[in-house]
């Protein structure tokens, strides 16, 4: 079956298949005939192996030795329950933090940061994770990039469209619908798409930023 099919059918994106592709965790079949990728129901059970071990956070590295048969799934979901049992840690010492900010700090521009960065950074030797600012940091700026060279294409394609208009105004009616102006639609139609499909795309893109899915290699 096709790519699109399988997206469809286990509900992960193009771009996930292919990342596990290239991370060795799926191998589908070549069509001898054009070399495109034929995948098969098992492929299908695989990626869908792969999601739930993904959606409880259990690393690429695990999953791949899972996979290949070097790897106790008991062992493995022990791990994760450790791994998963620290972040409760991690969560519950931020809760305290923030409460202990409450009750201590009535406006932030009395707030004594770096007596708190020190605290943290005492927990975080200790092994306690804290939010990845660089990571938020740039995934906004990412988002802010893609938004604004979504926004000048966009409004370049506007401008074209409006002096399309603006000709057309001039030009009799009757002759606006002959022949001649054929391709003219055409190209307005087109501009019209174009802009709709960069919409579309922006979404997608800052789907995929929230999802994280720019970091899984990084991370894994």
């Amino acid at each position: 079956m096709k790519i699109y099919q399988v997206e469809e059918l286990v509900g992960i994106t193009k771009k996930n298949i292919r990342f596990y592709e290239d991370e060795g965790l799926l191998t589908p079949k070549r069509n001898p005939q054009n070399d495109y990728r034929d995948y098969s129901l098992d492929d299908v059970h695989r990626l869908e192996r792969i999601k739930l071990l993904r959606k409880l956070s259990v690393p690429i590295e695990e999953i791949r030795l899972l996979l290949d048969g070097k790897g106790s799934f008991k062992s493995c979901m022990e791990n994760q329950i450790e791994r998963l049992t620290k972040e409760q840690q991690n969560a519950e010492l931020m809760k305290e933090l923030c409460g202990s900010l409450k009750e201590g700090t009535i406006d932030v521009n009395t707030l004594d940061a770096a007596d708190y960065l020190a605290k943290m950074t005492k927990l975080e030797q200790g092994g306690t994770k804290f939010v990845d600012i660089e990571k938020e940091d740039i995934n906004r700026k990412k988002k802010s990039g893609a938004m604004v060279a979504a926004i000048v294409f966009c409004g370049f394609m506007v401008l074209i469209l409006l002096s399309i208009f603006i000709a057309i105004k001039s030009v009799p009616t009757k002759e606006i619908f002959g022949e001649g102006f054929l391709p003219l639609f055409i190209v307005i139609t087109i501009i019209i798409c174009v802009i709709t499909g960069t919409i579309i795309a922006l979404k997608q893109r800052f789907n995929e930023i929230n999802k994280g899915e720019e970091y899984e290699a990084r991370n894994y």
